[in-house]
C-alpha cells in the first residue's frame, strides 16, 4: 500500500500540516507511519474519509474533543451527534440574537423616564399562589404589582425562601425612577441582587447545594415590557384569541427537544422534564434571556409555574384566559384546573391586563 506524504493528505483533506501534527499528538488522526530518524509522517489513503470529517467539523466550529468523540461513533449515531452540536448553537445564536434585538429595540426606541410617582400602563392584575394536592408546603412566589409581575419556582431544603428572596430583590423596580438609556443596565443589575439574595439564602440552610429557584419576571415601561426569565416558569400572552408562548424553558428535556433528541410529545411524559439548565443557586447557569415586548390594548399575560403548564393542557388555558373577565377570577381557575388534574406540584398564576381601547383602567 502505497502511503500519502504529509504534504499530499493535507491538499487531498484541505487541513494544512500545522493541525495534522496538532491533531497526531492528540491523538485524533494519527499516521499510519512515523519515520524514527526523521519524524516525518506518512497517511494511509483509508484515512482520508476520517481526516474530511474533521475537517468538515472544525469548520462547523465543533471543539476538537467532540470531535474526537464523533469520530468513534458509527454514521448514524455521528450523525444525531451533530445534529445535536448544531441544534446547541442555534439555541446559543438565538439567545444572542435575542439580545441583540433587546439591544437594538432599547437603543432606538428609549422611553421617557420613569418616575417613582407614575404608572407607565395601567394594568389590572392578580398574583396567586398554591400548595398543590401533592406537596406539604408551597416553595413558589407569585407577585403583581402596577409595573412588575413575578414567579418564581424554589427548589430544594430552603427552596421557598429563595423563591421569595429572588421576588423581594426585584420589588424595588415597582417604585425606583429608571432613566432612559439605563434600562438593561437597571435589569442586569436586579438579577445580581437576586441571585446574590438567593445564594445569601442557600448558604444559610443545611444543604446550600440543593437550595435554588427559578425566576421569571416582567418590567412594564412606557408602552412596552421588559422580560427577564431563567428557568421554566413560563410567559404566555393571548392577543386576538389566540394563546403564545413568549418564554423559552430552560430544561435539559427542552434542550432534547431543539437538538431533536426527543418530540415535543416525547417531552411531556419525559422522567427528566423537571430538571433545569438553568437556575438562580449555587453552582448554577443563572444566565437570564432578556427580552422586550410590545403592549397592544387587549392583551392578557399570563406567567405561571411549570405546576400549572406540566398538568393543564394549552387549549384549557387559552380556554380560562379567553372566557373569564377579572385577573383575579382567572388565576383562581387556573389553579383549580391544576389541582383537578391532580395538583402534583406547586402552583402560581400572574394575570394582567392592558386596557381595550377607550377602556377605562381598573
Amino acid at each position: 500500500m502505497e502511503l500519502l506524504t504529509i504534504g499530499a493528505f493535507a491538499k487531498a483533506t484541505r487541513l494544512s500540516p500545522k493541525a495534522l501534527r496538532l491533531y497526531d499528538e492528540l491523538g485524533l488522526l494519527t499516521p499510519a507511519r512515523v519515520d524514527p530518524l526523521t519524524g516525518y509522517r506518512r497517511y494511509a489513503p483509508q484515512q482520508l474519509e476520517q481526516a474530511r470529517l474533521v475537517a468538515w467539523l472544525r469548520r462547523l466550529g465543533m471543539p476538537l474533543a467532540r470531535i474526537q468523540y464523533v469520530c468513534t461513533l458509527q454514521a448514524g449515531p455521528a450523525a444525531r451527534e451533530i445534529r445535536a452540536f448544531w441544534a446547541q448553537v442555534e439555541a446559543d445564536t438565538a439567545a444572542r440574537r435575542d439580545l441583540a434585538g433587546f439591544l437594538i429595540d432599547h437603543l432606538s426606541r428609549k422611553d421617557p423616564v420613569m418616575a417613582p410617582t407614575g404608572q407607565p400602563l395601567h394594568i389590572r392584575y392578580a398574583a396567586l399562589s398554591d400548595t398543590g394536592l401533592a406537596r406539604d408546603r408551597n416553595q413558589d412566589t407569585a407577585y403583581a404589582g402596577s409595573r412588575l409581575l413575578a414567579v418564581a419556582d424554589g427548589c430544594g431544603s430552603t427552596g421557598a425562601l429563595a423563591s421569595a428572596a429572588a421576588v423581594e430583590a426585584l420589588k424595588h423596580l415597582e417604585t425606583d425612577g429608571i432613566p432612559a438609556g439605563s434600562l438593561l443596565n437597571v435589569l442586569e443589575d436586579a438579577v445580581d441582587q437576586a441571585r446574590q439574595a438567593v445564594h445569601g439564602v442557600a448558604a444559610a440552610g443545611p444543604r446550600p447545594e440543593e437550595a435554588g429557584t427559578t425566576l421569571t419576571a416582567m418590567l412594564w415601561t412606557g408602552s412596552q415590557m421588559a422580560l427577564v426569565h431563567i428557568g421554566d416558569c413560563r410567559v404566555h400572552l393571548l392577543r386576538d384569541g389566540r394563546l403564545f408562548q413568549i418564554t423559552h424553558d430552560h430544561t435539559v428535556v427542552q434542550s432534547m427537544v431543539d437538538e431533536g433528541r426527543i418530540s415535543p410529545e416525547e417531552a411531556l411524559s419525559h422522567p427528566q422534564r423537571s430538571l433545569l439548565v438553568r437556575a438562580l443557586g449555587s453552582g448554577a447557569d443563572g444566565t437570564p434571556d432578556l427580552r422586550l415586548h410590545d403592549a397592544r390594548p387587549a392583551d392578557r399575560y399570563l406567567l405561571c409555574s411549570d405546576g400549572l403548564s406540566t398538568v393543564v393542557a394549552t387549549d384549557e388555558i387559552r380556554q380560562v384566559l379567553s372566557g373569564t373577565r377579572e385577573p383575579e377570577q382567572a388565576v383562581r381557575q387556573l389553579i383549580a384546573l391544576a389541582n383537578a388534574c391532580g395538583g402534583p406540584d406547586n402552583v402560581s398564576c400572574v394575570v394582567a391586563d392592558v386596557p381595550a381601547a377607550g377602556e377605562t383602567p381598573a
